[in-house]
């Protein structure tokens, strides 16, 4: 089965809310979490422009390990303590950073990368990991799409838990 995905909004805040449809469409029914994150991301990196990394971390219990994503290779594993994505796991809560070069501890898996978001992936009360997006432009992610990432993550978390 193919999916032909199209996305014609040009505001983050619609646009986000038709990933999130898209999104909720391609995990419906699929039990498992690492195929649906491997669509997901996917999905992201196809509607979200100006984006050189997509995807997930996955939270193994003990640290954050490298799951399915879009971009150039990036850091197998990060510590809780390490990065906005250990950071977003640890407290349980959305990192923006408009300048991850300014940001204390920042991991840089692709040199180019100079904003990012990072939205934790909780199912229930567990922590299954945490959605990635980073941008060469710095200051790329606004509030609009802070709350479109995160209203994204809400809605398919379960589908995106092992």
């Amino acid at each position: 089965m193919s999916y032909a995905l199209s996305f014609t909004a040009t505001d983050p805040a619609r646009l986000w809310t038709e990933a999130a449809d898209a999104a909720a469409a391609l995990v419906a029914g699929e039990r498992d979490g690492i195929a649906n994150m491997a669509n997901v991301a996917a999905l992201i990196w196809q509607a979200i422009p100006d984006l050189n990394w997509a995807g997930f971390y996955r939270f193994d219990g003990t640290e954050l390990v490298l799951g399915p994503f879009q971009g150039k290779a990036a850091c197998i594993r990060i510590p809780l303590d390490k990065g906005v994505c250990g950071a977003a796991a640890r407290m349980r809560a959305t990192q923006r950073v408009d300048d991850v070069h300014a940001f204390p501890g920042h991991i840089a898996c692709d040199a180019d990368s100079r904003s990012e978001l990072v939205v934790p992936v909780v199912a229930g009360d567990r922590l299954v990991g945490v959605l990635d997006l980073d941008s060469p432009l710095p200051g790329r992610f606004s509030a609009a799409d802070q709350v479109g990432a995160e209203a994204l993550v809400a809605r398919i978390a379960g589908a995106l838990a092992d």
